[in-house]
């Protein structure tokens, strides 16, 4: 699955990272199959992941973890 991001929107409360939205999409090298949205972060869980590949892995496992359940 070919994971992009796409935007990353950030909300501040009292000039501090409040929450973070992680927007992507994403498809198959078919392209048989389409992803997109976002997955929402507090900022403990973005601080030490805004790289681009940190973001992507989370946004795979979150991803997956709601396909499963």
């Amino acid at each position: 699955m070919n994971i992009q991001i796409t935007n990353v929107s950030m909300r501040y409360v009292d000039g501090q990272i409040d929450s973070v939205q992680v927007h992507f999409n994403g498809q198959n090298d078919e392209r048989t199959i389409n992803l997109n949205g976002y997955i929402p972060l507090t900022s403990a869980q973005y601080a030490g992941n805004e790289s681009l590949t940190a973001l992507e892995g989370i946004v795979r496992q979150e991803v997956a973890t709601k396909i499963t359940n």
